[in-house]
């Protein structure tokens, strides 16, 4: 029980403090083109209990990662209107790209902290150490697949509203009629295909393999701290 417990633990602290930290950086990129509308409901917090949503922070992606080593999650999302901004069209690109963004950068962090831990740990295989290792190794995949898994070009992800800046207004005003489908999307990606098809790995083949790619460059950057 104290090894599941402690598992459970080494997910669920990483992808919380992802998720939280990918939904301000919506609503500070935000507050920075014009938009102060995050700030104004004082949801530019790093205090969890005002971002998460049971199932979609905690539930979902710890089902995922348990069963299929992926997640996806999503927190109560920040508030953003885009007619607030200087500049909607561009301005909802770059607040789309900044969660992501963030995530990347959570990446990076864990693999200098990941490479320092093994530096000055050594040897030593302490539990607790090996404790504080999983927690950077799941944050540093947890913050990838999220980035990989927000570009997508699929309402509700982040990448669809990316799209909508780079078509034509023509073709983003018809791509935009896709959004309230989206959940439903996602609902078919990820779990409706996979149980109904399994042979046709789509999590394996289309979502891993990329994830993989990247998170290997983060884990030279742990090699590179780590001395090795």
């Amino acid at each position: 029980m104290n090894e599941f417990l402690l598992q459970a633990a080494a997910i669920i602290i990483p992808l919380v403090i992802a998720i939280v930290f990918h939904e301000v950086a919506h609503g500070w990129v935000a507050r920075m083109l014009g938009d102060p509308t995050a700030h104004e409901q004082r949801r530019l917090s790093f205090n969890p209990l005002r971002h998460v949503d049971p199932f979609g922070t905690i539930i979902l992606p710890a089902m995922l990662w348990l069963t299929t080593h992926t997640a996806f999650g999503w927190a109560k999302p920040v508030p953003v209107n885009k007619w607030r901004l200087r500049d909607p069209r561009k301005g909802m690109m770059a607040v789309a790209a900044a969660g992501p963004g963030m995530n990347l950068l959570l990446a990076a962090v864990g693999a200098v902290l990941l490479g320092l831990l093994i530096r000055f740990a050594g040897e030593n295989e302490a539990l607790w150490l090996q404790f504080v290792a999983d927690n950077f190794n799941n944050f540093i995949m947890i913050n990838v697949f999220l980035a990989f898994f927000n570009l997508l070009p699929i309402p509700p992800f982040d990448g669809s509203h990316i799209i909508e800046g780079v078509l034509p207004r023509a073709a983003a005003r018809q791509y935009e009629r896709l959004r309230p489908f989206g959940f439903i999307l996602l609902f078919v990606l990820l779990l409706v295909i996979p149980q109904l098809f399994p042979d046709w790995g789509v999590i394996e083949r289309v979502v891993v393999p990329p994830v993989l790619w990247i998170g290997e460059h983060y884990y030279n950057l742990a090699r590179l701290v780590a001395g090795l």
